[in-house]
């Protein structure tokens, strides 16, 4: 074979592997600019989910919030960042949620244009309202609470049980981490 197809080749099959390593998945995220989150040595989380009436609004399955956590713990462990000991003080505190949410998008607008009875009748524009899932992290110093990053990923939560659930919080929360600021 000769050098030029091998080339080739071995172009085509690191371009696969970084698509597959793509996840599609739109991730917002917002940095503090007045401090570094390499004070962030250790963690420890920020809370659970829960609301004040003691049940929780957010999220209804401690399965999930569990394979969440594990999802950041592994995300925080690669880039250094370790739980605090036990007993110990925490450099910075890690916050989560998990949800859904209402979204309307369009509006009525009624007059001439596209609409019933044909193309030039009267008609409107429908709102199209669907859910939204939402994954969210965020890192404190713990001195303080100052806030260190926010990071936000639209995910689908249809299926959201079992092994489905796990990949999808991996999946996600993997997303996240590729805005952790360095």
């Amino acid at each position: 074979m000769s050098g030029r197809f091998i080339s080739a080749i071995a172009f085509a099959l690191a371009a696969v592997a970084s698509l597959a390593g793509c996840t599609g998945l739109r991730v917002t995220s917002d940095v503090n600019p007045d401090v570094n989150v390499s004070v962030c040595a250790t963690y420890a989380w920020a809370g659970e989910f829960r609301d004040n009436a003691g049940h929780s609004s957010t999220i209804a399955n401690p399965l999930i919030e569990s394979r969440l956590r594990a999802a950041i713990a592994a995300n925080l462990k690669a880039r250094g960042v370790e739980p605090a000991p036990a007993g110990g003080e925490a450099a910075c505190l890690v916050g989560y949620g998990i949800g859904r949410r209402t979204t309307v998008e369009g509006s009525y607008a009624y007059g001439p244009g596209w609409g019933w009875p044909g193309p030039y009748g009267w008609g409107w524009d429908a709102p199209y309202v669907y859910q939204r899932g939402l994954i969210a992290v965020n890192l404190y110093q713990a001195k303080g609470r100052l806030p260190l990053w926010h990071a936000v990923v639209e995910q689908d939560l249809s299926g959201f049980t079992g092994r489905d659930a796990e990949t999808k919080i991996n999946d996600a929360v993997a997303a996240l981490f590729t805005k952790y600021p360095h």
